[in-house]
């Protein structure tokens, strides 16, 4: 294969990387322009594609030339249950000492702190016994110098505590809208193994999570010495080897997988239109943004796309027409079908809304 860039990866350095995904030029996933702004002169496009490294086995955003405010999301219940169990089990199994905690923290919002300071840790700037950064390094474009920061602020007997959305399972359920503008790099723990080495750390435990289909929350200390492997870091690696050894050719399978959702929602909005059903969405998430351009989405198919924050309603998504609305809005329209954009927020919305049961759709 020829190399997709001249930029080097994000994560080692490499010269040579290989293209695996290309969804042509797309709206920036955080530019929601207002509902009144002229459609032609209020959306620019960008290129969206993902390179992969044969050497690290970094993917990566290849470019993004992409300069937007992003309206803050509220937070999903779905994440602060995760959250919350991910506290927990960390402090079982023994890995919240000391008394000092730095976070790195996500654009899209939320915040361990309070989890961290309930058990009387103290929020500081300086090296941490605690470090949490829970989606937030995908989000610097440079990966190697994230890495150093994050080991930098880490005490010396600290620990880093470091959550992502796992390759694996962004692969293996053809989870192809995790790539957007601003999301820089998707690790597979090999991978990430690879770049705390490269800061002098090491991943001492890891835990799995079914949030997005797939996360994975490690703890990583300094050091890169061969000290034993702990038996859920080797399960998981395993697994890995299942989906993503086959490396850049089975990351490509993400362009199949773009290509038949975005044709399954088209004709399912067409055959719903045609039934004379009233559809609306819920959820103006970034990954929805791709979802609903590549599929020709438009208000005379899809009516509005509800979403909680307060910051995206009397918007628009970028990339259509279709308007952005509060739940009340949602609930009084009552509509035939709602699409729902996040999967994880199902027993959510419908603890929520009983009112809307029946209507919701996840999967076409």
């Amino acid at each position: 294969m020829t190399a997709a860039s001249t930029r080097g990866c994000r994560g080692c350095g490499a010269a040579a990387l290989e293209r695996v995904l290309d969804l042509g030029k797309m709206p920036a996933a955080d530019d929601f322009p207002a509902l009144d702004a002229p459609t032609a002169h209020s959306v620019s496009m960008h290129p969206l594609a993902m390179d992969q490294c044969p050497d690290c086995g970094l993917a990566q955003l290849a470019e993004d030339d992409t300069v937007t405010a992003e309206p803050r999301g509220v937070e999903p219940q779905a994440l602060r249950d995760q959250a919350a169990a991910a506290v927990s089990g960390v402090q079982a199994a023994g890995w919240l000492n000391g008394g000092t905690v730095r976070e790195f923290g996500s654009p899209h919002g939320g915040s361990w702190l309070p989890l961290l300071e309930s058990r009387g840790f103290t929020v500081t700037e300086a090296p941490a016994d605690v470090v949490i950064d829970c989606f937030g390094i995908m989000h610097e474009p440079d990966q190697r110098a994230a890495f150093a920061q994050r080991a930098a602020a880490t005490a010396d007997d600290g620990v880093l505590l470091l959550q992502f959305h796992t390759l694996r399972a962004i692969v293996a359920q053809g989870q192809w809208n995790a790539l957007r503008h601003g999301h820089f790099a998707y690790y597979s723990l090999r991978t990430l193994r690879l770049l705390l080495a490269a800061a002098g750390m090491r991943v001492a435990a890891a835990w799995e999570f079914s949030l997005y289909g797939g996360t994975i929350l490690v703890a990583a200390v300094h050091g890169t010495d061969s000290a034993p492997v702990d038996s859920d870091v080797t399960r998981i690696l395993d697994a890995e080897s299942e989906v993503l050894d086959a490396g850049p050719d089975a990351v490509r399978d993400l362009q199949r997988a773009a290509d038949e959702q975005a044709h399954a929602l088209s004709s399912w909005l067409e055959r719903e239109n045609a039934a004379g059903h009233t559809v609306f969405a819920y959820g103006a998430a970034s990954r929805a943004v791709a979802l609903l351009h590549l599929a020709g989405a438009h208000r005379g198919l899809l009516t509005a796309v509800a979403d909680a924050s307060p910051g995206k309603q009397g918007r628009r998504m970028p990339g259509t027409d279709i308007p952005i609305i509060s739940p009340a809005e949602l609930v009084a329209a009552r509509p035939d079908r709602i699409l729902l954009t996040l999967p994880d927020l199902l027993p959510e919305v419908r603890a929520q809304w009983p009112e809307l049961e029946g209507r919701w759709v996840v999967d076409l």
